[in-house]
């Protein structure tokens, strides 16, 4: 008989075990008739602001948004440089882009994939006004040496912490941290929304104007914001998988775990995520073959075998068509790109089984011989 595929991402599994409390809660915002703000947003960010050991938690409509509300919040725009990795989500970059501001691309770290600070470095100019960090996987970027770089220059350093909610003190060791919530991420909603996190009661104030359409209250707008609002629904039901959420992500490292024991000693021509420097949350679990041609046979092997994986990232942000204009041209970023090449993400969700990890690795094993 054929076992059950292993998918890569089954996001049904923790939602069903708890559908009786998440539709308790759906309907409790259903009786209120508020549903955009109000109180179950206002009581989730003071949950995740306790939770990440900051001042302020502001929510917003997506991870996206939260990059770019916090650049506004900085004045970032027109004339501006923001460096970024050149190996990460387009949005981190994207951002940057609809500010008016220039991403600048900096390389990554070979064992972690975060970016380099000494890249960073030179990539800093007199137009430089900003640096993300973006805390790839779920793995802190190295924020004493970023931030080291930046405050030689005077500049803010943001985070990135799309996919690295949970993740020791993630959000709170630059001026501003942005999480996602999309339902793929450690703190996954309903939907998209987004969290900005900051100590500095000004720039809070003007991410809360910012989100609704910059004004600080109804009718009067002493910015130019946008509509990055976040959903009352997703605060409510995010407010109750919260609790949740360390042992989601004790899931997750004790599966990183099994994947090293079943993979790590056997002699294969892989390199492994390592355990990280800060609570590593594995949002992702992402190998790294020797032989990049490889990559892709390795994933068609695994789907027909009914195993999921996917790979993140099949290009660099500096080589993708609408920043190619930018620079730096192909070769310059060398780790990045052979990032793009060469690395493959096998499933760690929360919820998938023992069996179903003995099943990925044994497959893994058998592609190798």
């Amino acid at each position: 008989m054929t076992p059950p595929p292993v998918p890569f991402f089954d996001r049904a599994r923790g939602d069903l075990a708890m559908q009786d409390e998440l539709s308790a809660v759906f309907q409790s915002v259903i009786r209120s008739g508020q549903y955009i703000l109000g109180r179950e947003v206002e009581a989730f960010e003071s949950r995740c602001a306790a939770y990440l050991g900051v001042r302020h938690a502001i929510g917003v409509s997506s991870g996206t948004d939260a990059l770019l509300v916090a650049l506004m919040a900085l004045g970032i725009g027109a004339g501006d440089e923001v460096v970024c990795p050149a190996y990460t989500f387009f949005a981190t970059a994207g951002a940057v882009h609809r500010t008016g501001a220039r991403p600048v691309f900096a390389d990554v770290l070979p064992g972690s994939f975060n970016v380099d600070p000494a890249s960073v470095a030179r990539a800093l100019t007199e137009r430089t006004r900003a640096v993300i960090a973006v805390h790839l996987f779920g793995d802190c970027a190295p924020m004493d040496e970023l931030l080291a770089v930046a405050r030689g220059r005077g500049l803010p350093v943001l985070e990135d912490a799309a996919q690295a909610f949970g993740a020791d003190r993630a959000g709170a060791l630059g001026l501003m941290g942005c999480f996602s919530f999309f339902p793929t991420k450690n703190l996954g909603g309903f939907g998209d929304g987004g969290l900005v996190t900051t100590d500095r009661d000004d720039l809070a104030d003007r991410v809360r104007s910012l989100r609704a359409q910059g004004a600080p209250r109804k009718h009067h707008h002493t910015l130019v914001g946008g509509n990055f609002r976040l959903d009352a629904l997703q605060a409510a039901l995010l407010r109750r998988k919260l609790p949740q959420l360390g042992a989601l992500l004790g899931r997750r490292r004790g599966h990183a775990a099994r994947y090293a024991a079943l993979l790590g000693g056997a002699g294969l021509p892989i390199a492994l995520p390592g355990a990280g420097s800060a609570g590593h949350t594995f949002n992702q679990y992402v190998i790294r073959l020797e032989d990049g041609c490889r990559r892709d046979p390795l994933r068609s092997f695994l789907a027909e075998r009914g195993i999921g994986a996917e790979v993140y990232y099949p290009a660099p942000l500096h080589l993708q068509p609408c920043f190619a204009p930018l620079g730096p041209p192909a070769g310059s970023l060398p780790v990045a790109e052979a990032a793009a090449r060469e690395t493959l993400a096998l499933p760690i969700f929360p919820e998938l089984t023992d069996e179903e990890i003995g099943r990925v690795a044994a497959a893994v094993r058998a592609f190798f011989g």
